[in-house]
């Protein structure tokens, strides 16, 4: 393409290059349809060899806990593990990431009584960095905790180098940087920053430095100042001195940002390094840039502070408008209807992914949403039937049909589970008695007969709680019970207990008893539990698994390899267990419609602490915001002064007008929100973005369909008798700014059918290799006539009939390349730096 000089006219364009400009501008407009939407999810397993804070005499006394950060906001904390160099930790953590970030780090500290907590040692993943470790274990050294490392944010420069013809002619050459803005400065002690910047053109003997003026108290600050520096010597235009070019190659413009302690020394909060040689003459360079560690985050040698093993899956989707994703929604809806069920996109989908265990949550996500997950289901389960040869091994493995069942539960019965299980497993955790019955793990002092009498009260509470929960049981789950009662029945009609296996293998050993063994990973505990407890759920969990197990009578006493097992169930009353476990059964799998009890209606959403305004008016130097711990239900949302206190004050659900975020400026603090009532608004500062993105999200799904919802909002507060946001002098002025528009549609489920759709597209898109070996595969069997013998990679699918799956398969890859389009068009929309220094947004 030819280089264009301002003031000329530019060629008309051509065709194809009118096409791709038409495209470039459509894509320009959907820009604000499209959401980039980040999650994470993994597991601090565990430490080795921590090295000590302060000597190595401490080393046996660390206590040590683990923190994870968004660049320096922390957004998760392990609990306090006690005195060991090499702790487990075991935490399960999963969040949407609600803004951009360069980095991923993971603290270790050790705590410390008297004085703040001090670190062992960090890891850090950039961003860019994190696929690398997707999905699978990995140790990571720790490295030491720097403050000159720990930044973020990024600056907004305009750079131009010009020649500049002085009074006598000769002729130089100049910079001039301008200073924007900053964005996402980190927050110095809980609060916003008084940030200001250094300007610097260094190079071999030179160091041009200026400095803006200080901006107070936030962590996005605009300063719009410009600075002039001379690059090299003037000289004459009719002389033949040439230009030292090569001062240019060593030239850098430096950017430092600070912040202004006053009487204490300036804390680093970041620099970015822009070669001179980057330059054009006379053209102007406007970018975002990432702010870097202090020298380019060059690491010196340190000690061995020990390692750290983690588990980490890190999921970006670029979501596209609604639109795009209707083909590829269509198609995969259609499953059900499909015959044979092994040549619908869906069970394609499972088929070239059955490695991937998180390809299935999307589609039964999908499905769920648009009410045709118990006919898909259904199919599939009939398929893995026809092919299972004794009743006894019905839904034992880990197929389609038993991991799409396992993520509806997870999904559906998650308040279930909570009204059932919560109250007796916070018991469990609480009371903190020994259960240990095994001889072998008995410690020194241990009853056994006491431990004994422990583990069966615990036992009778966790069993009576499920088998008394059938009117609780949500009804899709009862649907797909009953189907798979019935095909059960169907394919062993000769035996009478497999209609009992067929739904207490899912319900007692994939549901109840998993969420016993691991509370925290079903939201029932915020944390994993001690070695000890959770000595006592594996017991329990195991127990529950056979008594479940009694309703089919595929488990005898006697077939306990474990002594002390099968002597703790002779205490047991077989028959009624087993008449309890059928009756329960019965009544989650049976056609005959339950009364609810309306104990759902006391399922706590959220709860946590939170720093909260107060709501009377307070006198001048007083302070405005307290903690308090805040808790959402179904039916209220209420403030406590601690945790487990009475309500300060009760906002019920229906009077819930709007749910929205508060602008950094009212109060000068990040991650605010406000719940606008029948009353004054209700302003709240979480504890960090996630926890602000989590409460905004619940609080909205609660009261979007209640009646007098408002149309808009006020994103400021009301302050010296007007809103600070429009000026607005009275307090009851409608709002300026119109209410966020729920994406979600589906109001129990909380289903975004975009994204589950643009996963599953990056999915398939992920496995393009083994779609194309399936249609080669359909191909090969559709030509080939004669007896059925398949080559080894052709028996990794499941194809009934060749040409219905290939002819799926066309369409899948059809609606693939349309979508890849789609997205590359908006890429191309997007201009991104270098990878030393990274463009954050579009340059000019």
């Amino acid at each position: 393409m030819p280089a264009f000089i301002n003031g000329y006219d530019k060629p008309a364009l051509n065709a194809p290059e009118q096409r791709q400009k038409s495209a470039l501008t459509m894509a320009e407009d959907d820009d604000a349809k499209i959401r980039i939407l980040q999650s994470l999810r993994g597991k601090i397993c565990e430490a080795k060899n921590l090295g000590s804070v302060s000597g190595p005499n401490r080393q046996r006394d660390l206590c040590t806990f683990c923190t994870i950060s968004l660049d320096q906001e922390e957004v998760f904390r392990t609990k306090v593990f006690d005195k060991s160099v090499c702790p487990f930790y075991g935490e399960d953590f999963y969040f949407e990431i609600p803004r951009p970030f360069q980095c991923l780090s993971f603290y270790v500290y050790a705590k410390s009584v008297f004085q703040r907590d001090l670190p062992v040692g960090k890891v850090s993943i950039r961003k860019d960095d994190l696929c690398k470790y997707s999905g699978k274990e990995h140790w990571f050294s720790l490295q030491t905790v720097d403050p000159n490392s720990e930044v973020q944010g990024k600056v907004h420069l305009e750079m131009r180098l010009s020649e500049v013809i002085t009074e006598n002619g000769s002729t130089g050459q100049h910079i001039s940087v301008r200073i924007i803005e900053c964005k996402e400065l980190p927050l110095i002690s809980g609060q916003n920053c008084d940030p200001y910047a250094t300007v610097s053109l260094v190079g071999p003997a030179r160091s041009d430095q200026k400095k803006t003026k200080v901006k107070k108290k936030t962590s996005n600050p605009h300063f719009e100042e410009t600075f002039f520096f001379e690059v090299t010597r003037s000289y004459s235009r009719r002389t033949q001195f040439n230009v030292e070019e090569e001062d240019i190659e060593k030239l850098e413009i430096k950017v430092d940002l600070w912040n202004n302690e006053n009487l204490a020394q300036d804390v680093f909060l970041g620099e970015t390094r822009v070669p001179v040689k980057i330059l054009q003459s006379d053209h102007i360079h406007k970018a975002w840039y990432l702010l870097q560690p202090k020298g380019n985050g060059n690491k010196s040698k340190s000690d061995d502070l020990g390692s750290l093993r983690l588990k980490l899956t890190y999921i970006e989707d670029t979501v596209l408008p609604s639109a795009c994703y209707t083909p590829l929604c269509t198609l995969l809806l259609k499953s059900p209807d499909v015959k044979p069920i092994s040549a619908s996109a869906a069970h394609i989908l499972g088929d070239i992914c059955r490695e991937r265990y998180e390809v299935v949550l999307p589609m039964v996500r999908l499905l769920l949403h648009n009410n045709r997950f118990v006919p898909f289901v259904s199919a599939v389960a009939a398929l893995e039937l026809d092919n299972t040869q004794e009743a006894n091994t019905i839904f034992r493995g880990n197929s389609l049909a038993t991991r799409c069942i396992d993520d509806m539960m997870k999904i559906v019965g998650k308040n279930y589970l909570s009204v059932t299980l919560k109250p007796v497993i916070d018991e469990i955790c609480e009371s903190n008695k020994t259960c240990e019955i095994d001889p072998i793990k008995l410690k020194e002092g241990d009853n056994v007969e006491v431990n004994k009498e422990n583990l069966q009260v615990y036992v009778q509470k966790v069993f009576s709680s499920i088998t008394q929960s059938s009117s609780n049981c949500p009804p899709l789950m009862c649907d797909v019970f009953r189907s798979l009662r019935h095909l059960a029945c169907k394919r062993f009609p000769g035996d009478p207990h497999v209609q009992y296996s067929a739904v207490s293998s899912f319900v007692f050993l994939r549901f109840f008893a998993v969420a016993v063994l691991s509370p925290h990973s079903f939201q029932l505990r915020s944390h994993h539990p001690d070695p000890e407890i959770s000595r006592t759920l594996t017991l329990i969990s195991k127990t529950i698994q056979t008594l479940g197990s009694w309703g089919s009578l595929s488990k005898k006493l006697s077939s306990f390899k474990e002594t002390y097992m099968y002597d703790f169930f002779k205490s047991f009353q077989e028959e009624k267990c087993i008449e309890k476990v059928k009756k329960f059964l019965d009544e989650i799998s049976s056609n005959v419609s339950k009364e609810s009890s309306g104990l759902e209606d006391a399922v706590v959403l959220k709860e946590g602490e939170v720093q909260k305004r107060a709501q009377g008016r307070k006198p001048p130097g007083m302070k405005t915001f307290k903690k308090r711990w805040l808790r959402l239900t179904n039916r209220e949302l209420s403030y406590h002064k601690h945790k487990g206190k009475d309500a300060d004050r009760t906002i019920n659900v229906k009077n819930i007008r709007a749910v929205e975020k508060v602008d950094e400026s009212a109060f000068n603090r990040k991650n605010m929100f406000q719940v606008v009532h029948s009353e004054k608004p209700l302003y709240v500062q979480a504890g960090n973005c996630v926890e602000a993105s989590e409460w905004l999200e619940v609080l909205s799904q609660v009261s979007r369909c209640k009646e007098g919802r408002l149309a808009t909002f006020h994103p400021s507060n009301y302050t010296s008798g007007a809103w600070q946001c429009c000026q607005s002098l009275s307090s009851n002025a409608p709002g300026c700014k119109p209410c966020t528009t729920t994406m979600l549609a589906n109001l129990q489920l909380d289903i975004d059918c975009d994204r589950e759709a643009e996963r599953i597209f990056s999915l398939l898109s992920a496995n393009d290799t083994k779609l194309q070996s399936m249609e080669d595969a359909c191909a090969s069997l559709a030509v080939y006539q004669g007896p059925q013998r398949e080559p080894e990679e052709y028996s990794k699918f499941t194809i009934q009939e060749p040409k219905e799956t290939f002819h799926t398969l066309k369409q899948l890859r059809n609606i693939m390349e349309e979508l890849q389009r789609q997205h590359n068009i908006r890429n191309d929309v997007r201009q991104y730096g270098s990878l030393d220094n990274p463009i954050v947004g579009k340059t000019s």
